[in-house]
């Protein structure tokens, strides 16, 4: 299917607000191809066209799209005929390894609905986008088997940049944690980390009402930062000496790759997308599944050796500019919009 030549690309985005990171990615994707000259719009419909589809009415598509780029958890009912499909694959929700941490509930949603969605829709679409190749095999082998390209998540290097203080070694080693509080996350493993650390160290935590039930597990060295904008979280990186993730899963691991951005070492868990975004060793370390001494060791490292600590930041910093600037990925998707319909 495609659009005839003699339109330009316009691109539209009918788009379920989740509050979650495929929002960002919508947004800066959007903003990205307004930058270039190129026409797009997001359509946000409400969360309950997630799980309630037949409540919500269908839009239009705008009479100037020449292609219509979805989440893969966006139901086909929502998708025009007349139009050629780009659906992107976000999440490792179908990770066999997350089933204990999810719940039963939700696994049966996940398995039971939204699998079955994504298949629709990932056979209706022109081409199917992974955020990670980790994404792409796991879609593979637990969808459908169709081509696959893996275009990585961008990130602002305007807004996510290196703080210019030199930490000073009598204050204690912040670590800072960004990210929903569940399970999948690893929530759980901070308390234990940071008591394993003790004096000398802190965390700050991006909890908010979320973390309220936890707060009375949470040991002294660590601060609930609340809710962050976008802006708030390049602050906070700035001021911290590393970003600490204990995830369980990610799709991508949109975080990392903007802490990275901002100079700092990456303590992250060796699982899923990660060991795509943090290379052990260079950028920052990697660590087993629910290893809380592993995590802990990472960190004394990075505090004990400001040497090893500034040269990951460097690197950090360059493979940030170098694999994901949003400005790369905003070419990759135009190369796959051009691919279904031609410029003129």
């Amino acid at each position: 299917m495609r659009a005839p030549r003699s339109r330009p690309l316009g691109v539209w985005f009918p788009t379920i607000q989740a509050g979650t990171g495929a929002d960002v990615f919508t947004r800066r994707l959007c903003e990205g191809l307004h930058a270039k000259g190129i026409r797009a719009k997001i359509t946000w419909l409400p969360h309950r066209a997630e799980y309630a589809p037949l409540t919500v009415a269908a839009h239009p598509a705008p009479d100037w799209a020449t292609v219509v780029h979805v989440n893969t958890w966006m139901h086909p009912s929502f998708l025009p005929d007349a139009l050629p499909v780009v659906a992107t694959l976000h999440h490792s929700v179908h990770d066999p390894a997350l089933r204990q941490s999810k719940g039963a509930l939700r696994d049966l949603y996940h398995r039971h609905w939204i699998a079955s969605v994504e298949r629709r829709v990932m056979r209706r679409s022109q081409s199917v986008v992974a955020v990670s190749r980790f994404v792409a095999e796991m879609a593979r082998e637990s969808l459908c088997d169709v081509p696959i390209d893996v275009v990585y998540n961008g990130v602002d290097t305007s807004n996510f940049t290196p703080g210019v203080s030199v930490r000073d070694p009598a204050q204690p080693f912040r670590l800072l944690y960004v990210g929903s509080w569940i399970p999948r996350k690893g929530v759980d493993l901070l308390p234990h980390i940071m008591r394993e650390l003790g004096d000398g160290f802190e965390l700050h935590y991006t909890g908010g009402a979320d973390a309220e039930l936890d707060k009375a597990r949470m040991p002294k060295n660590t601060l609930d930062l609340g809710k962050l904008d976008e802006r708030r979280v390049a602050e906070c990186m700035r001021s911290a000496d590393a970003l600490i993730l204990p995830t369980r899963s990610e799709g991508f691991g949109l975080v990392a790759a903007e802490a990275m951005a901002a100079g700092l070492p990456v303590i992250a868990t060796k699982v899923s997308s990660l060991p795509e975004i943090v290379s052990d060793g260079v950028s920052g370390f990697l660590c087993e599944r629910d290893d809380v001494m592993a995590f802990a060791a990472a960190a004394r490292t990075l505090a004990r050796m400001p040497a090893i600590a500034a040269t990951m930041s460097r690197a950090a910093v360059q493979q940030a500019r170098e694999l994901f600037p949003i400005e790369l990925m905003v070419d990759r998707y135009i190369e796959v919009y051009s691919r279904l319909a031609p410029a003129p």
